[in-house]
């Protein structure tokens, strides 16, 4: 037998070199692990969600539009981590979103982007000449033919749906996110308290949106959160998109019967055209308690001096804005049970009455939502369940919070104060059946606005407290 030759040494042409490469690239493509899978993705969207004229509009008094002064946008982005689910964020130029209606959206902007309701933050920014959206409420309207309206029930999902095809369009065009940015501007004689006192120490609560009282136009902005803060997203050098909250009530002059997204819209808007590039969202802090009354008289020509003011605090915090690594984002959520009011006016037998009889829109829109709530807890085994949805980013360094309602500010404050050293943002208006959410010591004060626009019942300030807690330590 002839004896078999040693194998030849291998010796690499240039062809052999580029059939190597080819086959290199080939696997890359075909098998997930790759480099820009172990990265980052952030997609923006935003869509129309203005209503018809004729539907009514919040305002505090319930009425009809009757013209389109400037559009109503949802703005938000998707983060889309290289491990785990998406996670999305909303903020909607309305003024609330309420039970079924919050989860509506919840879910159909969940489908959209491939993930969990619990993981997507919904919040209104709480302007008052646009619509307060509850299904179930619309729904107790019609039950009971009343000739008044909530939400009309086609155009909510009509929007619903826009700003779901916006956010998958959002997806085709997603970028690759390396660094988180934070920082904080000071926002100057726009935030005052509701609550003030009077030269003999006596407590008042009437310091509202459009505020001409001598005596609350003269005291202390009192307790307030003076700052702005922004987080954005960066792929290296270049800006992707900022979210910037703020507390306050959102409105210079309302119940014009014209649709507008007022200051907050006005200064989104200019902070947008300084750069197309970096997408811009607003969202609402924890503002249930305040508003722009001390410096604002409800005059026209002092909405542009109010977004004037909004839109430099954007400038300080972006001057400010450091960047770091994106390094982590985890999710967390906690719960929190809500009883509802039970006080005399609220009662379901209360609340039935008002709808039995003739009545004007914003006492059967108040009716029916009230129902909405208490229908809802009862649901829930006698209390309001309501979520606490935080993102984490790079192990606690920043956290975004969103809190529910009408929440009062002292509940964000106390929030920064569990992590002095990390950047908390807290957005506020998430779930909104609640109403005002107050402390204690407001009820023992006698805060004249629990008496209309309050659905909970005392007593929640030590249980939301300690689910805040929980969720902001990890516990």
């Amino acid at each position: 037998m002839k004896t078999p030759s040693p194998p030849r040494p291998f010796r690499a042409t240039p062809c052999h070199a580029f059939r190597i490469i080819l086959i290199l690239a080939c696997c890359l493509i075909a098998f997930p692990g790759s480099a820009e899978d172990k990265k980052f993705r952030l997609a923006t969207f935003s869509a129309d969600v203005t209503p018809p004229l004729g539907h009514t509009l919040f305002t505090g008094g319930w009425m009809k539009a009757e013209s389109i002064q400037a559009p109503l946008e949802a703005r938000g982005f998707v983060l889309l981590p290289p491990e785990g689910k998406p996670l999305v964020f909303c903020s909607i130029d309305w003024a609330e979103i309420r039970n079924d209606a919050h989860q509506r959206w919840r879910e159909v902007l969940a489908q959209a982007a491939g993930t969990d309701p619990g993981r997507v933050m919904i919040c209104a920014i709480h302007q008052h000449d646009t619509p307060l959206a509850d299904l179930a409420a619309q729904k107790i309207l019609e039950r009971h033919q009343s000739p008044h309206q909530v939400i009309d029930l086609d155009f909510h999902e009509r929007s619903v749906q826009a700003t779901a095809k916006a956010l998958r369009t959002g997806l085709t065009k997603s970028k690759i996110i390396t660094h988180l940015g934070t920082g904080k501007g000071k926002v100057e004689k726009i935030a005052s308290n509701r609550r003030y006192l009077l030269g003999d120490g006596t407590v008042k609560y009437d310091r509202g949106s459009a505020c001409k009282i001598p005596e609350a136009k003269a005291a202390p902005e009192g307790n307030i959160d003076p700052y702005l803060k922004t987080l954005s997203f960066w792929n290296g050098e270049q800006a992707v998109c900022a979210l910037s909250i703020y507390a306050t009530h959102p409105m210079s002059y309302y119940r014009t019967k014209k649709v507008n997204p007022d200051f907050p819209g006005l200064a989104r808007a200019r902070r947008q055209e300084d750069d197309a590039g970096v997408f811009q969202i607003f969202a609402n802090g924890a503002a249930g308690n305040v508003t722009a009354g001390k410096y604002n008289e409800g005059s026209p020509e002092n909405r542009a001096v109010l977004a004037g003011r909004l839109y430099q605090g954007m400038i300080e915090a972006w001057k400010n804005t450091e960047r770091e690594p994106l390094k982590s984002v985890s999710f967390r959520s906690g719960t929190v049970k809500f009883p509802p009011n039970q006080s005399p006016g609220l009662t379901r037998e209360a609340l039935v009455k008002i709808l039995s009889q003739e009545g004007d829109a914003r006492q059967h829109g108040m009716a029916a939502i009230g129902l909405s709530w208490l229908e809802r807890a009862e649901r829930e085994g006698g209390a309001g369940i309501i979520n606490l949805p935080l993102f984490d980013f790079n192990e606690g360094q920043a956290g975004l919070l969103l809190l529910p309602a009408e929440i009062y500010v002292e509940y964000q404050l106390f929030a920064q104060q569990l992590r002095p050293d990390s950047f908390v943002m807290t957005a506020g208006y998430g779930q909104c059946a609640p109403g005002y959410i107050p402390l204690e010591s407001h009820w023992q004060e006698k805060d004249g606005n629990l008496h209309g626009w309050c659905w909970v019942a005392p007593g929640v300030e030590k249980p939301l407290k300690r689910a805040i807690a929980a969720v902001l330590k990890g516990k």
